[in-house]
């Protein structure tokens, strides 16, 4: 399997999104923007609960693919990059509405990141991840998982940027 494409798109996403938190100050990074809305340091903590869990996933019990790897990916994309549609985060990935400071965030993140670059050069990513069942999309192979992480950063790297143009007016 090629994984140079995979390492640049995730060499990107996660480059993009630690730049984009490094923008923030520490009081900035923990002022929501609009009321009801998380804070740069909360949407921070929701890439480190979901991506690290998607890494646990790609790292936790596999089995044979019946189908295509990337059957999946376009789905995915669809899904993440249509920022026109709202989404709810389930429970256990919500972060908690408290103070987040920057060095905890952007370390956090950058040993996710150097998980799934482990993950992407030393495992079959062709195998179906056991360990978690998505509604709607169902079990994910590893590609997926990947590609999953890949553009739930993106989608929130959006959300961030839009954070920090609001953030900054305010303060």
């Amino acid at each position: 399997m090629e994984t140079t494409a995979i390492q640049v798109a995730l060499d990107h996403s996660f480059q993009e999104l630690l730049h984009q938190l490094t923008t923030f100050d520490q009081e900035q990074l923990n002022i929501a923007p609009f009321k009801n809305s998380w804070t740069a340091g909360q949407l921070a903590e929701h890439l480190i609960k979901a991506n690290g869990g998607f890494l646990e996933v790609i790292n936790g019990p596999v089995q044979d693919t019946p189908r295509a790897p990337d059957a999946k990916i376009a789905e995915i994309k669809g899904i993440f990059l249509n920022f026109e549609t709202k989404m709810q985060a389930p429970a256990f990935i919500i972060p908690a509405d408290i103070h987040y400071e920057k060095p905890y965030l952007l370390s956090s993140l950058q040993d996710i990141k150097a998980g799934l670059d482990h993950a992407t050069t030393t495992l079959d990513l062709t195998k179906t991840c056991l360990a978690f069942e998505l509604p709607v999309l169902g079990y994910l192979t590893r590609l997926e998982a990947v590609y999953f992480v890949i553009y739930h950063t993106q989608r929130h790297l959006h959300q961030l940027k839009n954070i920090y143009q609001q953030v900054v007016s305010l303060v």
